[in-house]
């Protein structure tokens, strides 16, 4: 059994990722964002239609190219010898460190600390009739999995077939792909919690959401 709380402390202890910035392709690089330690923030508005801050443009055959933060937090170091040189695709430019939100920190534990059900290749998944029907009407709390319990219908090139779970029994605890989506194979479908489990899970979700202060 793992220990929900020990996870928490783990990412308080550095509640953050790093994103390496790479040039996206060959070009002359010059640098927006002048230091390290300058605030970004991630694309915006109701479509996304805003774009992120501007960190670089890169020329390539008189053709400027934008580079765009896709995510909010800070420059945590950035390389700016580079600046007026020509770079390889694959080059690193920079390093963003974005701080987790409440719903990240979430994620990041749940995925720890659940049964993740991955896809066994790259497919549409669609949840069997019966535990649809529970899954829109209850959630996804509602519906108990064990071992060979068919769960699925994979659909690829116009064909489908079952496939049955495979782990331990438990509930779905929280669903990660989407309707009509294809899913890449080793992504997690749905992730599974122990019955004895779930109330401990819960209330270290519910003290992140509480106590959890965001910093982008």
């Amino acid at each position: 059994m793992i220990d929900v709380k020990s996870v928490l402390e783990e990412i308080k202890a550095a509640p953050y990722e790093e994103i390496e910035i790479k040039a996206p392709h060959t070009g002359i690089v010059t640098f927006e964002v002048k230091a390290p330690g300058g605030k970004v923030t991630a694309p915006s508005g109701t479509y996304l239609e805003k774009p992120g801050t501007l960190l670089a443009s890169i020329t390539r055959e008189r053709n400027v190219k934008p580079l765009h933060a896709l995510v909010s937090g800070e420059v945590a170091t950035i390389h700016l010898e580079l600046s007026g040189a020509f770079v390889e695709a694959g080059t690193p430019l920079m390093v963003l460190r974005h701080y987790l939100t409440k719903d990240e920190v979430v994620a990041a534990i749940l995925k720890r600390v659940l049964h993740l059900f991955c896809a066994p290749e790259r497919a549409k998944y669609y949840f069997i009739p019966s535990v649809d029907i529970k899954v829109k009407s209850g959630g996804c709390r509602a519906v108990t999995v064990k071992p060979g319990m068919e769960l699925f219908i994979v659909s690829r090139m116009k064909r489908e077939k079952p496939l049955a779970y495979d782990g331990p029994e438990g509930i779905i605890y929280a669903i990660y792909f989407q309707h009509d989506d294809n899913v890449e194979a080793g992504q997690p479908l749905i992730g599974v919690c122990p019955g004895s489990q779930t109330g401990l899970i819960q209330d270290v979700v519910n003290r992140v959401h509480s106590d959890w202060e965001e910093r982008n």
